[in-house]
């Protein structure tokens, strides 16, 4: 006798959400949990900030606030920009910063060409929130560029950018 399985069918789109919400789970800073670890895998933290943002036609920044423990606070869409660009407001990351009580950040942003190269732009702008953030004691852990492939992920830490 074969049992018989449902079998349901879902969108690579519904795909990409799930495995995001797992990954985010996975990441997520949880108070009762006592064995809650640190953020201490780069590649954890780049497969989800690809899966987020690497399908993206228009440039996206987002921010990892991080407790002092490098724990997960939040994940944030903060800036949406053209497909060369985006603004960024020091002013609103280091309000949402202070918010969220956050110790550390990690930022992000995906450049919609596939180019993970850093733009003097990008180089200026990591500069100002790292000098934004300092003045209320968050630090800048890493500010990572998402391509459109799971490899094309530059980090500005292992550059010695940051």
């Amino acid at each position: 006798m074969s049992e018989a399985v449902s079998i349901i069918e879902l969108s690579d789109d519904d795909v990409v959400a799930y495995a995001t919400s797992i990954l985010e789970s996975r990441l997520k800073y949880r108070v009762s949990d006592e064995t809650d670890t640190p953020l201490t895998s780069p590649d954890l933290v780049r497969k989800f900030l690809h899966l987020k943002l690497c399908t993206r036609e228009h440039e996206v920044f987002a921010v990892l606030f991080l407790d002092n423990r490098h724990r997960l606070i939040a994940y944030e869409e903060m800036f949406r920009g053209t497909i060369d660009g985006a603004s960024v407001y020091p002013r609103e990351v280091v309000k949402a910063a202070l918010q969220l009580n956050a110790a550390a950040v990690i930022i992000a942003h995906n450049h919609p060409s596939g180019v993970t190269d850093p733009s003097r732009a990008d180089e200026a702008m990591t500069r100002r929130l790292r000098e934004a953030l300092a003045l209320v004691d968050v630090r800048v852990l890493d500010h990572l560029i998402v391509g459109h492939e799971a490899d094309q992920t530059l980090s500005f830490a292992e550059r010695g950018l940051i």
